[in-house]
């Protein structure tokens, strides 16, 4: 008989696992720091037990915030005057940081709950994010697609799409299905040929070597893929093994390495002090707004 889990201690491990990054972690990606270090079985009553308990004690003010992309508050934005306005314009401008690239980068992920990590590693270079969420629908790709003219052809720049999914028969074909249907999107609404769509996609993750480099856990692939068995035929076995249980340092590692590869950072610091020269300007503008509101009212 397994022994009787300490949950009041798995815890206090689980909200020290979650403040040693320097950005927030999914349930998913918390629960699978635990069972690779042995904490928790992997199993989906501990996953479901985890998240009662971690819920309970962000109740009680202490266990930090995870990131939780299924659930928001819609709220226009507004402004006490017209200075506040022009201050919030201020803070938030930002040129594109991709501006005057050789390479238009595209970030791709498979789950939709990783891409507040991926923006707090890469919004800063303007590099662009794109969240699968499973086979997309035909909407999603023409969005995409409309995108990607506006960077790609009107640009004139080659695109990467530098990816990361799941380790399973759909978890392989998913960027697959995605690229085919973009680039047949693309080339129907342009003069561009397939070639030039993108001039290369890379899986950073999850590769089968990094089962055993990162010792992550692995699930019974689904026995009702319809994909199972070209995936059996190519690696051996039907395993399941998800892009949480790497470790959100590793990701990063990975997306980096690959970023590197195309991204001119000198370019990159010249439109970031292009872009604070425009900051200043609308600060100074902020001013001018309350001088003549303050003139408006004197005249009444």
């Amino acid at each position: 008989m397994a022994p009787r889990l300490k949950w009041n201690i798995i815890v206090v491990e689980a909200a020290q696992i979650v403040t040693s990054y320097s950005t927030s972690v999914t349930l998913r990606q918390l629960f699978y720091r635990l069972v690779s270090r042995g904490s928790v079985p992997n199993t989906q009553s501990a996953y479901k037990t985890l998240s009662k308990v971690t819920a309970e004690a962000r109740r009680e003010g202490w266990f930090p915030d995870l990131i939780d992309r299924t659930r928001s508050i819609e709220k226009w934005q507004d402004f006490s005057d017209p200075g506040q306005a022009q201050r919030w314009l201020a803070a938030i401008y930002r040129r594109d940081r991709s501006d005057n690239q050789e390479q238009q980068i595209f970030i791709g992920v498979e789950k939709a709950g990783m891409v507040v990590q991926l923006q707090s590693w890469f919004s800063d270079y303007g590099l662009p994010i794109i969240a699968l969420s499973g086979y997309s629908s035909q909407t999603f790709v023409k969005t995409v697609g409309e995108s990607m003219m506006g960077e790609t052809y009107d640009n004139d720049r080659p695109s990467h799409l530098i990816y990361a999914g799941d380790f399973d028969p759909s978890g392989e074909d998913i960027d697959r299905d995605f690229v085919e249907r973009l680039e047949e999107y693309i080339v129907n609404n342009t003069s561009m040929l397939l070639s030039d769509v993108f001039a290369g996609v890379e899986r950073i993750a999850l590769l089968p070597e990094h089962i055993e480099e990162y010792q992550l856990p692995e699930y019974p692939g689904k026995e009702t893929d319809s994909r199972k068995w070209e995936f059996i035929e190519k690696h051996g076995k039907l395993v399941q093994v998800e892009l949480d249980a790497l470790d959100p340092d590793d990701l990063h590692i990975l997306y980096k390495t690959a970023v590197d590869e195309y991204f001119d950072y000198d370019v990159y610091e010249a439109v970031v002090e292009e872009e604070q020269k425009d900051e200043e300007i609308l600060r100074r503008l902020s001013d001018k707004i309350m001088d003549v509101r303050a003139e408006i009212e004197e005249e009444e």
